[in-house]
């Protein structure tokens, strides 16, 4: 069985690097805040005080990130990844980033004699922590294939994309569809609440309908609950928007509607709401309307 390092304890990571334990794998790990990886290491895994020593002995790399800075300083920097790797190894990058980014490790990778995957996950905190992921991922086939067994263990499904970035760009295709439904429930519920129906009846309308949406049933129930516990926080949603931003610019590609929400998220960060969930970017439009979506 391979052995394997991974870096990045967030939300995403912790659930990921239980599951592998779960499967049995040996595992070295490390994040930035160390006290993060003690719960793994009462479970048998090996703690790494950089990057570089984390990977040195792994099999496979995998590493979620909180964005494209903490790629850089993980990847690219002083006793980072690059530094510690070693001809035959895969690194697996789950972060959601720019395919440019991922150009460029898969190049800095390949002067090592490192295979490279950009393999990033739809989903968040419960999917992370049940192995119901979708991961979607660019780069060789066959590096693919070969690490499939593996993703197998974090998701519900695994797709390949294409070459080196395709995983990365179908992230950010999928998280302005992500952003979009949020944004359209939000606008939905406030019309409802100025028309007076009750949340919940719009609720079950929208579970039965043709245009109904796992989003609107986990999401629309937490709004009426004012429940905005963070399975994704709003800030890195609003990371997320800006790369959409800077990718459709890239390809000259038009997303009018996705400028709208973004200010709209933006405006909800600097309320003082980064750190709840995405969902928390309904709070912004109640502000506009001068509503409070209530049960």
């Amino acid at each position: 069985m391979d052995k394997i390092a991974f870096l990045g304890l967030g939300i995403m990571g912790r659930g990921m690097v239980d599951n592998l334990l779960k499967a049995g794998y040996a595992l070295t790990v490390w994040n930035r805040t160390a006290r993060k990886c003690a719960p793994f290491i009462k479970r048998g895994a090996t703690p790494a005080a950089t990057p570089a020593e984390a990977v040195q002995d792994a099999d496979v790399i995998l590493y979620c990130l909180a964005d494209d800075a903490a790629v850089e300083a993980v990847v690219f920097g002083p006793q980072g990844i690059l530094e510690g790797v070693r001809p035959g190894q895969i690194a697996v990058n789950m972060t959601t980033q720019l395919p440019a980014l991922s150009l460029r490790e898969a190049a800095a990778y390949k002067a090592k004699g490192v295979h490279f995957l950009d393999a990033p996950v739809f989903g968040s905190k419960n999917e992370a922590a049940h192995a119901g992921l979708w991961i979607v991922a660019g780069g060789e086939r066959r590096i693919f294939q070969r690490v499939k067994p593996i993703l197998e263990k974090l998701s519900a499904t695994t797709h390949y994309m294409g070459g080196h970035g395709k995983g990365a760009s179908m992230k950010l295709v999928g998280n302005l569809i992500v952003a979009s439904q949020l944004h359209a429930l939000g606008e939905a519920m406030i019309l409802a609440a100025k028309a007076g129906l009750n949340p919940r009846d719009v609720l079950d309308v929208l579970h039965v309908t043709d245009f109904k949406s796992p989003i609107f049933d986990g999401v629309g129930a937490m709004l009426v609950e004012r429940n905005f516990e963070t399975h994704f926080a709003l800030k890195l949603m609003l990371k997320d928007a800006n790369l959409i931003a800077r990718f459709a610019e890239q390809l000259r590609a038009p997303t009018p509607a996705s400028a709208v929400i973004r200010e709209t998220i933006k405006t909800a960060v600097n309320q003082g709401w980064g750190e709840e969930n995405a969902s928390a970017l309904i709070k912004a439009l109640e502000m506009q309307a001068g509503v409070e979506v209530k049960a």
